[in-house]
C-alpha cells in the first residue's frame, strides 16, 4: 500500500513554522550583537547630528536687486530637497555681513570690500570681527556701474577756446560738483565711492551725494533730478537692465580701471563686450572697461555642514554657466575669496562629489556621508563579534533536542537501579527481575510521550540527524525495557 503524503496546506504550514523558528533562533542568537550595533549607531547619530535643520535663513539684499532674485532661485532649489529658505532682506552686502556676524542669518550674499571695519583697525581685530565666517566660494562679478546723463557734462564752451563741450565721462574726477546717488547706507557702495573719490583727489563733499534706493535713483536719473548714479550689482539686476536700454543715459568707461584695481585688491577689471546688451542694436557700440567686485556666498561655522554642502552644490548649478563677464565654469571659484573657504565649498567646487549623490536623495546621501566612518568602524568592530552568532544559533537549535535527553536518562536510571543489587542490605536483585505491570506501563507511557514530543520538534535540515538520533535512542531504550523485564 502506497503511503499518502500530507496535504499541501499542512506541508506549507510546517514549512512556515520551521522558517519562523529559524528566524526566531537567528534573531535571538544575533540579538546581543544587533543591540550593540544599534546602540552605537544611535549614539553616533546623536553625537554627529547628521541631519540638518529644515529651515535656513539667507540674507539677500534690497528688494529688486540681483541678490533678491538669486535668493528666490536658491529657495526654489533647496525646496526640492525639503529645506525651507527664509529670505532676509537687507540694505546691502554690508548689512548682510553684519546679520551673519550677529547670528540673524545662516548664509548671506556678501560683496568683496563690504567689510566696513575702519581701515586703520589692526589686523588681529579684523580677524576677531570675522571669526567663524567662512566662504562657500565666489559666485559672480558685480561691476561698478556708473550711469550718467551726458547732458549734465555739457555746458557752454569756454570763450578762450573753440573746443567742443565735454559729453563723455572718462575719469571719476569729472564728477566734481555733480549730483550723484551713491547708494543706501549699509549697502557698502557709499564707502566704496568715498574711497574711489579719494584716490582721484576728491573729497567726499566734492559731489552732491544722495542715498536713494537703486530703483528710485534710476527713476530720478531718467527724470533729470540727479546727474549720475553708482550701482554695484550683477548685470541681472532689473535696474541695470533698464538703464542700459536708455539712449539718453550713458555708461562710463573708466580708462583708469587697471590702476584702481591695483590700489583696491578686492576690485578687478572686467570688460563689457560690444553688443552684449543687445546684438541687434549693437549695445554697447564698443567694449567698455569696468571695475568689478566679486560676490561670495558666506556662511557661519555654526551652520550645519549639510546645509553648507547643499548651498555650495546649488551654487554650482546656478552660477556655473557663462555670463556677461565670465566664461563657463569660471564661477563658483575659491581663487578670489577674502575669507577662509569652508571644506564643503572647496569640495563642491574643486573636488568631485561622491558617486552615491547621483543616485540617492539628499537626506540619504547626507546621512551616508556623515556616518560612513562610523559605519565602517562598526563593521570592523562587529566582524569578530559576529563569530559568536553561529555557535549561539547551533546551541539554541540543539537545545530543543537535548533538553529531552534528561527525561530519557531518568528512565534509564530507574532501569539501572532495578538491575543493580541492593548492596549492604543483602537484598537480591538481578537482571530480569519481575516488576509490576503498572510500573512497566508507566515507563513505556513516558517513552511514548517522549517519542511523540520528539516527532513534533521542528529543526533545520542541518540538524535533522540529531533529532533522529534522539528518536532512535528512545526506541532503543524501549526495546531494552521490554527485553530485560518479565511481567509478573
Amino acid at each position: 500500500m502506497v503511503e499518502q503524503r500530507p496535504p499541501l496546506a499542512r506541508r506549507l504550514k510546517q514549512a512556515l513554522q520551521l522558517w519562523l523558528l529559524s528566524v526566531r533562533d537567528m534573531l535571538t542568537s544575533a540579538g546581543p550583537v544587533l543591540l550593540l550595533a544599534i546602540g552605537l549607531l544611535v549614539g553616533a547619530y546623536w553625537w554627529l547630528n547628521p541631519q540638518p535643520p529644515r529651515t535656513v535663513v539667507l540674507a539677500t539684499g534690497p528688494a529688486g536687486s540681483a541678490y533678491a532674485d538669486f535668493g528666490q532661485r536658491y529657495a526654489q532649489a533647496l525646496a526640492r530637497e525639503g529645506i525651507r529658505v527664509e529670505l532676509l532682506p537687507t540694505e546691502g552686502p554690508a548689512s548682510s555681513l553684519q546679520a551673519l556676524r550677529d547670528g540673524d542669518a545662516d548664509v548671506a550674499f556678501v560683496r568683496g570690500g563690504s567689510d566696513q571695519t575702519p581701515e586703520d583697525t589692526p589686523e588681529d581685530e579684523r580677524e576677531v570681527a570675522n571669526e567663524g565666517i567662512l566662504s562657500l566660494g565666489a559666485l559672480f562679478y558685480e561691476p561698478l556701474w556708473l550711469f550718467y546723463r551726458p547732458a549734465a557734462l555739457s555746458g557752454p564752451a569756454p570763450k578762450k577756446t573753440m573746443a567742443p563741450p565735454l559729453t563723455r565721462l572718462s575719469s571719476l574726477s569729472q564728477l566734481r560738483g555733480l549730483r550723484v546717488n551713491v547708494g543706501q547706507a549699509g549697502s557698502g557702495v557709499p564707502d566704496l565711492v568715498r574711497r574711489l573719490l579719494q584716490a582721484n583727489g576728491l573729497a567726499a563733499d566734492a559731489i552732491v551725494a544722495s542715498d536713494m534706493a537703486p530703483d528710485a535713483a534710476a527713476r530720478a536719473l531718467q527724470a533729470g533730478q540727479i546727474d549720475a548714479v553708482v550701482l554695484v550689482t550683477a548685470p541681472e539686476s532689473p535696474v541695470v537692465q533698464r538703464l542700459l536700454q536708455q539712449t539718453d543715459i550713458a555708461l562710463a568707461d573708466l580708462p583708469q580701471a587697471d590702476a584702481l584695481s591695483r590700489r583696491f585688491p578686492f576690485l578687478q577689471t572686467v570688460t563689457l563686450p560690444r553688443g552684449m546688451v543687445d546684438l541687434a542694436r549693437d549695445l554697447p557700440p564698443e567694449n567698455i572697461g569696468l571695475l568689478a567686485a566679486t560676490t561670495a556666498l558666506l556662511t557661519h561655522e555654526d551652520t550645519h555642514p549639510a546645509l553648507r554642502q547643499l548651498f555650495a552644490q546649488t551654487a554650482q548649478q546656478l552660477h556655473g554657466g557663462a555670463g556677461w563677464f565670465n566664461g563657463v565654469r569660471d564661477f563658483p571659484n575659491t581663487r578670489t575669496s577674502e575669507l577662509p573657504v569652508s571644506p564643503e565649498g572647496d569640495r563642491a567646487i574643486n573636488g568631485r562629489p561622491p558617486f552615491w549623490q547621483r543616485f540617492l536623495p539628499f537626506w540619504a546621501s547626507n546621512l551616508l556621508e556623515r556616518m560612513w566612518l562610523v559605519i565602517g568602524g562598526l563593521i570592523v568592530l562587529l566582524l569578530p563579534l559576529s563569530r559568536v552568532v553561529p555557535p549561539l544559533y547551533t546551541y539554541r537549535v540543539r537545545q530543543r533536542i537535548f533538553r529531552w535527553y534528561a527525561r530519557l536518562q531518568a528512565v534509564e536510571a530507574r532501569m539501572d537501579e532495578r538491575r543493580t543489587p541492593a548492596g549492604d542490605a543483602g537484598e537480591a536483585g538481578a537482571a530480569g527481575e519481575p516488576i509490576d505491570t503498572t510500573e512497566l506501563l508507566n515507563e513505556l507511557s513516558e517513552l511514548d510521550e517522549l517519542d511523540r514530543v520528539a516527532s513534533q520538534i521542528a529543526v533545520p535540515l542541518a540538524h535533522a540527524e540529531e533529532l533522529y538520533a534522539l528518536r532512535n535512542n528512545i526506541e532503543r531504550t524501549r526495546k531494552r525495557l521490554l527485553a530485560g523485564r518479565q511481567i509478573r
